[in-house]
């Protein structure tokens, strides 16, 4: 795959981040093996509610693996294709099907996160930067390392909007269903990159999550967009982040140091 002088960049970027990170650095009350190594495998944590806590900071897994390397993380597939697991790839309308080829073929010119603007709130769950959930009991968090940014899913019961303002990362409202915390989102913006390739994403897009906390140490998000101003059916791809516990986020805002701004359009 061709990658853009900017992916590049991104991708040492994140290595660098991760590698730097507080590594020797023991959070209280992780369980741990004899050996004083995190236990990934241990149960799920409970919030003072009964239900999961899904808070930590996590990373979207790579293709066979069960923990996080604490250096040189790669991006996983869905960086570059939210669709790579799915059999025949998202199912485009031919607009975006042709309008995926353009982008692709110019490298990603146009990404919106070459320009520093947000990513929203697909493309946060993959990107190599890790995300750091907080967990209320009326509220979750969702903070980003990359440019220091942050999603809101409100879970006090307050009603779902038909037609909010669009913005980068919509409206999101969740309850939980067993163990599970299922999110609905709508309101995003037309501008939406949903991985590098360039995949569209309307603003008539609706979007649901459901987050499950299989162990201590692995979250899946089952992601289904339903969209079908872009796609000819609504799609399902199962997003899954490892833990990385002992660490915490560091500032990565993408103009820091920036020598060229005046040349970005």
């Amino acid at each position: 795959m061709k990658l853009s002088v900017f992916a590049v960049i991104l991708l040492a970027l994140a290595e660098s981040v991760v590698s730097s990170q507080w590594i020797h650095f023991k959070a209280d009350g992780v369980p741990r093996l004899r050996s004083g190594e995190p236990d990934l495998n241990a149960p799920v944590p409970r919030a003072a509610n009964g239900k999961p806590d899904l808070s930590g900071i996590w990373y979207l897994a790579l293709p066979g693996t069960t923990a996080l390397g604490q250096a040189d993380y790669v991006a996983a597939p869905e960086f570059f294709d939210i669709g790579a697991t799915l059999p025949g790839g998202l199912p485009y309308q031919p607009w975006a099907a042709a309008l995926v080829r353009q982008r692709k073929a110019n490298n990603g010119a146009d990404d919106p996160i070459g320009v520093c603007r947000p990513s929203g709130a697909i493309r946060l769950l993959t990107l190599p930067p890790p995300r750091k959930i907080v967990q209320l009991p009326a509220l979750i968090l969702i903070l980003s390392e990359r440019d220091v940014t942050y999603r809101q899913i409100f879970l006090d019961g307050r009603p779902r909007l038909n037609d909010p303002e669009p913005t980068w990362n919509g409206y999101s409202t969740g309850a939980w269903d067993g163990d599970s915390l299922v999110v609905s989102t709508v309101g995003l913006r037309d501008e939406t990159w949903l991985d590098r390739n360039g995949s569209p994403m309307t603003a008539s897009a609706r979007v649901r999550e459901r987050f499950h906390r299989m162990t201590y140490g692995r979250l899946d998000i089952e992601l289904t967009v339903d969209d079908m101003k872009a796609y000819t059916r609504p799609w399902t791809v199962t997003l899954t982040q490892i833990l990385a516990p002992d660490t915490e986020l560091l500032d990565y805002h993408c103009l820091d140091n920036e020598k060229d701004a005046g040349r970005i359009r």
